[in-house]
């Protein structure tokens, strides 16, 4: 894992510096959320990864770290875009058991996400309705001895969702705001961390996710997310997900993103909340 992680770090680095991105407009490409597709930090987009127009290809890596109050959060992604229609996704989520590690005798949770996302008709700045994509990410869990031990069905699962995306020019107070709103299909426990499906509810469930932004110009955004989550295990309940943040674009090769975020009671401890650090390189 630290292998993996110094090479993400210096291919972020030499995206930085090297590479050139594609010719849509500045921060239109959004940054990567922790299950790896474009969007914010909890909540996917219609939008598809970095700079890529209808003749180009590009795409992103990224790293994220959010250390919460008993857990440990860290997200190794990347994204490529073709012609600004299909977007292929692969992300690490690792959660480290912090505080419950010893009693579980595991320390730490993991799972691969492998994601699918196209753009169906639209454009987030220039369509009247904005822009509408389809996504589909495929979760595979890298340690279901806990999972299966609180009451997971099984190991692996796969999301849909629909997301529509549009950005209004000169909005509130005059600065362009972007919105964003979700719909997904899932029976993931606390994102597929904890398995899919439960001893409470076993079948596929719709969702929702929003986030919303204001661009106060190309280079800062002030946002929030708000995302809806099933509750398929009877041993602890579990709470819908939230964030503050500001992403900020000093170049379009790079975006960090901080947030405040809070997602609610993850295996019985309840109010995991922390800092949430993300940077992003477009190539």
């Amino acid at each position: 894992m630290k292998n993996t992680l110094l090479v993400l770090i210096l291919g972020l680095a030499s995206t930085a510096v090297l590479a050139q991105p594609g010719s849509r407009l500045w921060a239109t490409g959004g940054v990567t959320t922790i299950e790896g597709s474009a969007g914010g930090g909890l909540v996917p987009m219609a939008v598809l990864a970095g700079y890529a127009s209808d003749t180009e290809w590009g795409g992103t890596l990224a790293l994220s770290h959010a250390p919460l109050d008993d857990y440990t959060v860290d997200v190794v992604a990347g994204a490529v875009n073709w012609h600004n229609r299909l977007e292929l996704s692969v992300a690490r989520q690792t959660l480290d058991l912090d505080t419950l590690g010893a009693a579980l005798d595991e320390d730490h949770l993991q799972q691969d996400i492998f994601g699918a996302k196209i753009r169906l008709a639209g454009d987030v700045v220039y369509g009247s309705y904005g822009q509408w994509s389809l996504g589909v990410q495929h979760k595979r869990n890298r340690t279901f001895t806990v999972p299966e031990a609180v009451g997971a069905n099984d190991d692996s699962g796969t999301d849909i969702y629909l997301a529509g995306s549009k950005l209004f020019l000169a909005g509130f107070l005059g600065r362009n705001v972007l919105v964003n709103g979700v719909v997904r299909g899932t029976k993931a426990n606390q994102g597929g961390l904890l398995g899919f499906g439960g001893d409470e509810l076993d079948r596929y469930e719709a969702v929702f996710e929003a986030s919303a932004g204001l661009l106060l110009n190309r280079q800062w955004l002030l946002g929030g997310e708000y995302r809806q989550k099933p509750d398929n295990l009877s041993f602890a309940e579990e709470e819908d997900g939230y964030d503050l943040f500001v992403a900020w674009f000093p170049d379009r090769r790079l975006a960090v993103t901080a947030a405040w975020v809070n997602l609610g009671s993850i295996a019985g401890l309840d109010d995991q909340q922390g800092a949430y650090l993300s940077l992003q390189g477009a190539f």
